[in-house]
């Protein structure tokens, strides 16, 4: 799948039964902003990264835990986080879930790996 362009409508729709065949992408790039779609696996730990600047996580289905240094945060379905720059975090889904991540870019790059070890 090619990646979006400003201005392309992009669909975020959760996906239902297709989200246990489906893999995390990328949807858009740019130089300020990117876009990932993760899907996450039930009961299956990310490993702990951080991006340089704030970071949305947008629950679009399931149940995801973000760890953080100061506890654990839940979110279903129509819930989002607001990170703040360096806040270390990893993810972990209680069940198959999907989430959209925002990421704020410096000089086109989130930070370690550009959020990228988050899927």
């Amino acid at each position: 799948m090619a990646l979006a362009r400003l201005l392309d409508v992009i669909d975020i729709g959760p996906l239902g039964p297709a989200l246990r065949g489906s893999a995390s992408t990328a949807l858009l790039k740019s130089t300020r902003l990117e876009l990932l779609h993760l899907v996450l696996r039930a009961r299956h730990d990310s490993p702990q990264h951080h991006v340089d600047d704030e970071c949305c996580l947008h629950c679009l289905e399931g149940d995801v835990e973000v760890k953080l240094p100061a506890g654990v945060r839940r979110l279903a379905p129509g819930q989002l986080l607001v990170l703040p720059g360096g806040q270390p975090f990893s993810l972990s889904a209680r069940v198959d879930s999907a989430l959209l991540m925002t990421l704020l870019l410096q000089h086109g790059d989130a930070g370690d790996g550009g959020g990228s070890g988050a899927s």
